[in-house]
């Protein structure tokens, strides 16, 4: 999920430009740091939403296949999706709502996800966990499919019932 490139308030919360923010939380998680971010796009559909979920980032050091990362794509772009594949130092990367791939080098993977604070909740989930486990095992295997089922969710779903 990208973050949105305008600096505006909304009530307390302060949003910063991707260019200015991101590059402060990967100091912080070099640092040793845990990181939480309210995730900005649509790129994570339909499990994680716009400004509704937050991410936990701690600093990748051992990213594999299928986790979802915190990655430099070009010089102060960063996106926040799974990693599809590794061929050596090559990542490619798609977020779960994407059809298309993105791709940086293994040293542009800046932060790991913890888990997410999905749908105003406290409680984390995690992505070591099960319920994280299945729901990716699952989607990312229906790829083939993926156009038509994104295509339901934004068009009946989300009319019919919304996000949150």
């Amino acid at each position: 999920m990208q973050q949105n490139h305008q600096s505006e308030i909304i009530g307390h919360e302060k949003l910063i430009p991707n260019a200015i923010l991101l590059p402060e939380i990967v100091k912080l998680m070099d640092e040793g740091h845990t990181v939480t971010i309210r995730l900005r796009g649509f790129s994570m559909r339909p499990f994680l939403e716009d400004n509704r979920d937050k991410a936990l980032l701690t600093k990748a050091l051992n990213p594999k296949v299928g986790d979802p990362v915190l990655a430099e794509t070009q010089p102060g772009v960063y996106v926040l999706h799974r990693i599809v594949s590794i061929d050596g130092a090559h990542v490619v990367l798609r977020g779960d709502g994407n059809l298309l791939c993105e791709h940086c080098q293994i040293s542009d993977v800046k932060g790991a996800v913890v888990g997410f604070y999905r749908k105003g909740r406290t409680t984390l989930d995690r992505t070591d966990g099960r319920k994280w486990r299945v729901y990716s095992y699952l989607w990312t295997r229906l790829y083939p499919i993926r156009r038509w089922l994104l295509a339901f969710y934004r068009r009946i779903w989300i009319p019919l019932f919304g996000v949150a």
